[in-house]
């Protein structure tokens, strides 16, 4: 039901082409690199980019079903689809259990259960009419996580665009049911890695909060910094992976625990994809190779159990493990092979490559 229902909502503009999250062929390094794109690309004619970051604030929880049904209503969805929706959503219960009284049931009449593979669907399909033409600059969201880029020749020109355009979102969102989490909102003012200029720190004020220009931000898993250098992201995820390491390495002391074959599923399964995750999009430069590979050389050495003086190009064959550094090579590849093979009615990532680009999709297995 929710690939038929996903493919139905695509053809009757239920959804909006720059959302993305629970859709296929779509995950969430499209919606990054849709956004650097726009950043650099509005950043060529020398304008000043701005981003703000807003998060729905219990979306999931908030979704009427009776506006759900209207709006599929409306477009000729088939009459079997909407009775499916509706008798999802409707005359469902929740029980409380709560320590030291009995079960109570209650009746809910509004909400999406969370854990079901079509609630996302459903709920990107309740938000699309918060989605809006920015002139110069883009909107994209993934799920209840939205990003307003904008662009002017002076970042005080992109604080009073960005006012005017959540001063707008803000009473659609109402209209659903939908509020945003101001605490949670962060905006970041963009710059080139070739400008010396002291950065902005030009803050932007919402609903009587202030907020200052992030030196970092996280949107996605990705860590993004003003100049969208790649040191502070790996660097994140190389402490990240060290934590799960220590912790999984007491596992398997030597000779006892964990079996070696054992141990290389680990490495390949759960330290290698929180290492590079965001290697798909981003590469990494400066110091975070050489860390990212002294880490590597020592789950060869805890995979393998071999002994501190063992040489580490032995180490690297016995565990039969990738280079890291390789495979983050070779994730990026497999990304663009991926960007460059999709259909740009169904990626706005590819359909960003020029006019003149071979697209490949027909061809595609």
């Amino acid at each position: 039901m929710t690939v038929r229902l996903s493919a139905i909502a695509r053809s009757k503009g239920h959804l909006h082409p720059n959302q993305w999250g629970s859709l296929p062929r779509l995950s969430a390094s499209d919606a990054c690199l849709a956004l650097t794109h726009e950043v650099r690309t509005l950043q060529r004619p020398r304008l000043k980019v701005s981003t703000l970051f807003i998060d729905i604030k219990a979306g999931f929880d908030n979704v009427d079903a009776s506006t759900l049904r209207a709006r599929v209503l409306a477009s000729h969805v088939p009459s079997y689809m909407v009775d499916w929706v509706s008798s999802f959503l409707l005359e469902r219960t929740c029980t409380l259990v709560l320590q030291g009284s009995r079960n109570i049931r209650s009746l809910v009449s509004r909400g999406t259960p969370q854990g079901s593979p079509i609630s996302p669907l459903l709920f990107l399909i309740h938000v699309a009419p918060l989605h809006m033409s920015v002139p110069r600059g883009l909107m994209v969201s993934y799920i209840n996580d939205f990003s307003i880029t904008v662009a002017s020749p002076s970042h005080r020109g992109n604080i009073r665009c960005l006012q005017r355009l959540f001063s707008t979102i803000a009473p659609r969102g109402r209209d659903i049911g939908m509020s945003f989490s101001v605490p949670k909102t962060k905006h970041i003012h963009w710059r080139t890695p070739s400008q010396r200029t002291p950065p902005s720190t030009a803050p932007i004020e919402l609903e009587e909060q202030l907020f200052h220009s992030a030196n970092v931000v996280r949107w996605l898993g990705y860590w993004f910094t003003p100049a969208l250098t790649t040191t502070h992201h790996f660097r994140h995820r190389l402490s990240l992976a060290q934590a799960v390491f220590f912790f999984v390495k007491p596992l398997s002391s030597p000779g006892a625990g964990v079996r070696p074959f054992l141990c290389h599923r680990i490495a390949n399964g759960l330290f290698l994809p929180i290492l590079t995750y965001g290697a798909d999009l981003l590469t990494p430069h400066s110091s975070a190779p050489r860390g990212m590979k002294s880490f590597w050389q020592r789950v060869h050495r805890w995979t393998t159990n071999n002994f501190f003086s063992t040489p580490t190009f032995i180490l690297s064959r016995e565990a039969s493990l990738p280079p890291v550094v390789s495979y983050c090579r070779y994730r990026r590849r497999l990304s663009a092979l991926r960007i460059a093979c999709a259909p740009p009615t169904g990626n706005s990532a590819s359909a960003r490559l020029p006019p003149s680009f071979p697209s490949l999709y027909a061809f595609r297995a």
